[in-house]
C-alpha cells in the first residue's frame, strides 16, 4: 500500500523522520519536498534501509518514490550501502572549531594539530560529525579543509549539521562531506562502536 507525505517547508529532521516512520508500515512511500537538503537526507536514509529511490521533479518540488528494489526503476536509483562490520564504527564529534576550554587561539592550534594527526595517522575515524561552531572546520577557507578532504578520500564519512550551517549562513560554503540532519547524526552516534567528542 502506498503512503504519500507532503514534507514541503518542514524543518530538519522532520521530513526524514516522517519518511522513516511511513516506511515501517508501507512498502511504497512518496514524499514531496522543496528543499535540496531534505531531498538528499531522505535519499541517504532510504538507501541505508536498502530501499531504492526514484526522483520526479516539478518546478521547485521534488517527489521521491521510495520502495522495494522490485518496485523502483529509474536512472536516479540509489544503491544500498552496507553497515560496518565488527564492533561498530569509530565516530568523532566536533562540537566546536577549537579544542578544549580556555584560550581560543590555543584551541584553534590544537584542533588543527588533532585533525592533521587524524589525516596522517594509521587509525582513522569512520564517521566525523561537525555541529555548532564545529561546522566552520568543514567550510571553504578552513585551514583544516585539506586534511578533512584527505580523510574523506580515505573513506571517512563527513556529516555537517545542516541547521548549524544555516545558522551561521555557511550552507553554500561546505567544502567537504554532506549537509546532514539530526536523524543521521543521532543514528551515527547511537550506532558507534566508539564515540569520541572533541
Amino acid at each position: 500500500m502506498k503512503k504519500e507525505i507532503d514534507a514541503r517547508g518542514l524543518n530538519c529532521p522532520e521530513p526524514v523522520l516522517l519518511t522513516r516512520k511511513a516506511l515501517e508500515d508501507h512498502d511504497e512511500v512518496v514524499v514531496t519536498v522543496n528543499d535540496r537538503t531534505a531531498e538528499e537526507n531522505i535519499k541517504r536514509m532510504a538507501q541505508g534501509m536498502g530501499c531504492m529511490v526514484t526522483v520526479e521533479r516539478r518546478g521547485a518540488d521534488v517527489s521521491l518514490h521510495i520502495g522495494s528494489p522490485a518496485r523502483s526503476t529509474d536512472e536516479e536509483t540509489c544503491t544500498c550501502t552496507e553497515a560496518p562490520a565488527g564492533a561498530g564504527p569509530v565516530v568523532v564529534v566536533f562540537a566546536s572549531d577549537v579544542m578544549g576550554r580556555g584560550n581560543d587561539e590555543l584551541g584553534a592550534v590544537l584542533m588543527r594539530a588533532f585533525i592533521h594527526t587524524l589525516a596522517e595517522g594509521a587509525s582513522r575515524p569512520d564517521t566525523m560529525i561537525f555541529m555548532n561552531t564545529g561546522v566552520k572546520l568543514a567550510v571553504e577557507g578552513s585551514e583544516v579543509l585539506p586534511d578533512l578532504k584527505a580523510l574523506a578520500g580515505k573513506g571517512a564519512k563527513i556529516l555537517a549539521c545542516g541547521t548549524c550551517l544555516g545558522f551561521f549562513e555557511l550552507k553554500d560554503r561546505l567544502g567537504v562531506g554532506v549537509v546532514s540532519n539530526m536523524y543521521d547524526i543521532a543514528e551515527a552516534m547511537l550506532g558507534a562502536g566508539k564515540l569520541v567528542q572533541v
